[in-house]
């Protein structure tokens, strides 16, 4: 185990899946960890759990107020901070023609404007100690077009344009030692599904699906290892790498076994999800989302 007394980490989005389970690791190596999310009773409960080096912060990624609370928190309790995480991200998922603007509009405020402000906000104290590390969180579906995941695959296209041109700048201004990283996960077994904005008219699931414990030691690893991307996975890296030399047939693929998982999944109702307001369920890292789609394929067989 690391030794991480005297690091100082914001994650923005630690009430559950990458955020909280990353919260945990950070600070059981000793480092001082910030965390916002929406959901207070969750960020208190984490920060009390983890002891007197975490704090919780009530925030809204989209909210430059709250970002900017957030940033406080961390300089007024710790000094300076060395690593800014814009985890906070939601889904968005059904037929193009299905989803309401309100909630495209939504979504492109959390996953892209926030990620927007959290690096804004960080790169001003970076600039002035000039050091610090920035982790944005992409997606396999800004790698290739993900259809029924359209303005979700949209919003992690930004986010990873966002960070290279980022750290072009950091380059061309001479900070050698302010780093942005993007980490780009396959489909991951986390509340995020549950959170999502659905209408698809069926369960939002993926398969197959990663565990969420590789992406976080991806995450954790650039904290001492800054790389400008990582793919997490064989199937994030395979399908990156097909896209870059086959990208018609890839597509093709793509879009035929994106629809057939949905197709397949249990029939359900539309919903926002946790766009708009946090919900009450999903707390952890993990879903089960990988025992609930064996128990339906069992179900549906039997």
């Amino acid at each position: 185990m690391s030794n991480r007394e005297g690091l100082t980490v914001v994650i923005a989005g630690a009430s559950s899946g990458f955020g909280k389970e990353t919260a945990k690791q950070l600070a059981q190596e000793g480092a001082n960890v910030v965390i916002g999310a929406r959901r207070t009773h969750l960020i208190e409960e984490l920060a009390d759990q983890l002891g007197e080096s975490v704090i919780g912060v009530t925030m809204d990624i989209s909210q430059e107020a709250d970002v900017k609370k957030l940033y406080d928190a961390a300089v007024d309790n710790f000094g300076d901070i060395d690593v800014w995480i814009n985890m906070a991200g939601v889904g968005l998922i059904g037929s193009y023609t299905e989803i309401p603007v309100e909630d495209m509009k939504r979504m492109l405020d959390v996953n892209v404007l926030g990620t927007m402000i959290g690096s804004q906000v960080a790169l001003k104290h970076f600039r002035q100690q000039k050091k610090g590390t920035i982790i944005n969180i992409g997606s396999v579906a800004a790698k290739v077009p993900f259809p029924y995941y359209t303005t979700y695959s949209a919003s992690k296209h930004a986010v990873s344009s966002l960070s290279y041109a980022l750290q072009r700048e950091m380059e061309a201004d001479g900070y050698d030692d302010i780093h942005v990283c993007t980490v780009h996960p396959w489909a991951t077994d986390t509340p995020w599904f549950d959170h999502s904005g659905n209408y698809s008219g069926h369960r939002a699931q993926m398969q197959p699906m990663d565990k969420p414990e590789s992406v976080i030691k991806a995450i954790i690893g650039l904290i001492d290892e800054p790389e400008e991307s990582v793919e997490v996975g064989i199937k994030t890296k395979g399908t990156g790498i097909s896209e870059s030399l086959l990208p018609g047939l890839t597509e093709k693929f793509n879009a035929n076994h994106v629809k057939s998982v949905i197709e397949d999944a249990p029939e359900a109702p539309y919903t926002s999800g946790s766009l708009h307001e946090p919900m009450e369920s999903g707390t952890e890292t993990s879903a089960g989302m990988k025992e609930r789609i064996k128990a339906d394929k069992k179900n549906k067989d039997d």
